[in-house]
């Protein structure tokens, strides 16, 4: 398979990463600027949630004839319109706008990507090639988000959005020229979408990544505050390990998609899962020590990142030509359990008084999801057995 065209895709992954999580770096830039609260400006991080969620897999399913080349370079297109916009805008709505229509762009290309490529590799390098567009989202969260905020305090916030305007029209342009054709599937109503989830392999496949992402999200959302009064570490010094956080996922999604191919998509699903399962039960048992501690998130990161490429690259092999439809109903499940996590962890810390106990949340959480994701591979087990029967 021609390197550069994995590249680019990873590259896609990257731009559509860096869109979501760069605002959040920047919010106090965007409100001071557009003269909003901080309250109002965080609505830009929902807006583009509910868009991604909401947006993709309606579009998934309505351009499902076409060819994935076609998809993929118009979604790039869509987003460097979106980036356009956020560019040009001189008021929250218009801003609003744009992150709706980056939300949906971003969705449609991480989708049709992620199941374009497992097309274009041998079954025994799907793993890593998975892992690949998986390594661009871990960059956005180690590069693309400190890059952002460089930006912002050297150009503008609106230079961001420049940027990624233009680099997705350079993926768009090389994607077009070296992309081979991939035909789509065929067509399925809106109204058959709902059988697919009849599958308990399915099913219970996408409940593991509601409770992983659930996890995340309890752990992800309160780690700042986690560092700063468990640990007493300072802004500075949290801005220093989530960069290394990020290196960490960089690593891990590499190591995880490697891993799938040598040891199965299922296996390393359930042993990424276990992993965070048991850092995080550990991790409130070193609020002594910062050493001890730290040592566990790392941990805990690589095995969330590693869990990535075995999640997507389990759902593609189960589902087959459906793969498409699938990793579509998987997004906005898995952006339900980083909203339902953040709450959780909102609940938890308003009670507890202290974000201390949130790891022991998170394991909890993490650990349904390693029961889902046992079913899944169990029945899928059960299923091959009675089909080679």
């Amino acid at each position: 398979m021609n390197r550069t065209l994995v590249m680019m895709l990873a590259l896609g992954g990257f731009l559509a990463g860096s869109a979501e999580l760069v605002v959040s770096g920047i919010l106090q830039v965007i409100a001071a600027d557009l003269n909003l609260s901080v309250a109002l400006a965080g609505q830009l991080v929902t807006a583009y949630s509910v868009a991604f969620a909401v947006g993709t897999p309606l579009l998934i399913a309505i351009t499902s004839k076409r060819e994935r080349k076609e998809i993929l370079v118009g979604s790039l297109a869509l987003f460097a319109l979106g980036s356009a916009l956020a560019f040009f805008s001189t008021s929250f709505a218009v801003l609003v706008v744009s992150r709706i229509v980056l939300g949906i762009a971003a969705g449609v290309y991480s989708v049709v990507a992620l199941s374009s490529i497992a097309k274009l590799v041998p079954p025994g390098r799907i793993g890593s090639a998975v892992g690949m567009i998986a390594l661009g989202f871990s960059l956005a969260m180690a590069l693309g988000v400190p890059i952002g905020v460089a930006v912002a305090e050297w150009w503008s916030w609106r230079g961001i959005f420049a940027l990624l305007a233009a680099l997705s029209l350079l993926v768009a342009g090389v994607l077009a020229k070296l992309m081979p054709n991939i035909a789509g599937g065929a067509s399925v109503p809106f109204a058959q979408q709902a059988r697919v989830l009849r599958n308990p392999v399915i099913l219970a496949g996408i409940g593991a990544a509601l409770f992983n992402s659930m996890s995340h999200s309890v752990i992800l959302t309160y780690l700042a505050p986690y560092l700063q009064t468990i640990y007493e570490v300072s802004t500075g010094g949290v801005g220093i390990i989530m960069f290394a956080l990020g290196l960490i996922g960089v690593v891990g999604s590499r190591l995880g998609g490697s891993a799938v191919d040598r040891y199965g998509a299922s296996g390393m699903l359930v042993f990424s899962l276990l992993a965070g399962v048991v850092t995080l039960a550990l991790t409130p048992l070193l609020a002594s020590s910062l050493t001890g501690g730290l040592a566990m998130i790392i941990l805990w990161m690589g095995s969330v990142f590693m869990s990535a490429p075995a999640l997507n690259a389990y759902l593609i092999r189960q589902s087959g030509d459906a793969a498409d439809l699938v990793l579509g109903l998987n997004t906005p499940i898995i952006h339900l359990g980083l909203a339902l996590g953040a709450a959780a962890g909102g609940v938890l810390s308003d009670k507890a008084n202290t974000v201390q106990y949130h790891p022991w949340l998170g394991s909890v959480v993490v650990a349904v999801g390693v029961a889902a994701a046992l079913w899944s591979s169990s029945s899928a087990r059960r299923k091959g057995m009675a089909e080679a029967a």
